[in-house]
């Protein structure tokens, strides 16, 4: 009889679990790179170890053989986003991660989501409080997580929605089917002005992965400081700490072989790069770069085009997320599916509203009137003053 068992890890044992995560991802059903032992480890640079929890869900089917089917990472919290209560949050950097769901087991799912909700339920020294600020609302893993909350009497509450563009290929497209039903009547234009830019001068795609991406990590933060992100002082490279994270997260997948980065060169010279990193078959848009003197080029939009004319001259990946956040208009984007998303708050059994969810209600109300305001700003604003 086969029984499932949970266990907490700090980051550094969890960290030897890479090569085990990685076959987790290749059979889950929603692989999220942010839970794989190379983020978690990375997240230590801006976390303290001390506050990072990993739930791993083990399934025995034999004496002394157990198979990993499950993996939620969380960190503690206490702060004004919890109501000054204790919580757990996922992902641990959410600034720049783009997925709050634990990874499941696609044959096991339901049992490892109830798994550890019930671990959750039982831990006297866990919050039963869950900071969710980016789950997807949608798909197969959410289905299972919403199972298991309503097993366990716990309840999903939710606040900022929005929704994300993502790519899901069908099985017969290819380049310009994909690009025209998810550009629909824009696609004409849109290709129009792809095709100028290359008129231009000589438009090169170049994709590096790997060790090759480590080595190109340098150029994209040069190049992303060069806008008005390093102006305002917001850039990666102008945040230290910040730096250093994302200098370990790209050398650990490196190692692993998950990272990329895909560059566009007009005349030999960078005009966009993006940073991408991989889990099982899927692809998470993390960071974009470009040149803002090319801004007739559209950089950002021609580098996301050329990355599909890519994907599909290859073997696309069965789905990419943009990482798009909240408040970013989907229209820009050239991949055609949405994702709905939304922040979220588990309760982990019976109960009533906590701080948390008092917390999370005030400041979406709070956000929509500083919109709002701003909304009449510019109506009333005088011409030129915008």
């Amino acid at each position: 009889m086969s029984t499932i068992v949970v266990r907490r890890l700090g980051p550094t044992a969890y960290a030897e679990l890479g090569p085990v995560f990685a076959e987790l991802a290749r059979h889950a059903l929603e692989p999220n790179p942010h839970m794989a032992p190379a983020a978690v480890s990375a997240a230590t640079v801006l976390v303290p170890e001390e506050e990072i929890v990993v739930l791993c869900a083990w399934l025995s089917e034999a004496l002394d053989f157990e198979q990993l089917v499950g993996i939620w990472a969380f960190r503690r919290v206490n702060g004004w986003r919890s109501g000054f209560a204790g919580a757990l949050a996922a992902p641990l950097v959410p600034l720049y991660e783009v997925s709050s769901l634990p990874v499941l087991d696609r044959d096991h799912a339901a049992e490892a989501a109830r798994a550890l909700m019930r671990y959750l339920l039982a831990s006297r020294d866990l919050p039963h409080r869950l900071l969710l600020p980016l789950l997807p609302l949608d798909g197969p893993c959410y289905a299972a997580l919403a199972e298991a909350c309503r097993q366990t009497g716990s309840a999903i509450s939710t606040y900022e929605r929005w929704v994300r563009p993502v790519m899901i290929p069908r099985p017969e497209d290819n380049f310009e089917a994909y690009l025209r039903r998810a550009l629909g009547s824009s696609y004409k234009k849109r290709m129009q002005q792809f095709r100028a830019v290359a008129k231009q001068g000589t438009l090169t795609f170049r994709r590096n992965r790997g060790r090759g991406a480590l080595e190109a990590l340098d150029s994209f933060l040069t190049l992303e400081a060069a806008g008005w992100k390093g102006e305002e002082g917001t850039a990666i490279a102008c945040l230290p700490a910040d730096t250093a994270y994302f200098r370990r997260l790209a050398e650990l997948c490196a190692n692993d072989d998950t990272l990329l980065i895909d560059t566009l060169l007009h005349d030999g010279r960078a005009i966009a790069m993006g940073l991408l990193v991989e889990s099982g078959n899927r692809r998470h848009f993390l960071k974009i770069a470009y040149d803002e003197t090319q801004g007739r080029h559209s950089p950002g939009r021609t580098l996301a085009i050329a990355m599909l004319q890519a994907d599909f001259n290859g073997t696309p990946p069965s789905f990419f997320d943009s990482g798009a956040g909240e408040g970013v208009d989907a229209g820009t984007y050239v991949w055609g599916e949405r994702r709905e998303m939304a922040n979220a708050i588990i309760r982990v059994g019976p109960g009533r509203a906590g701080l948390a969810q008092i917390a999370a209600f005030s400041r979406m109300w709070l956000r929509r009137l500083r919109d709002a305001r701003r909304a009449r700003s510019r109506k009333t604003a005088p011409p030129g003053k915008l």
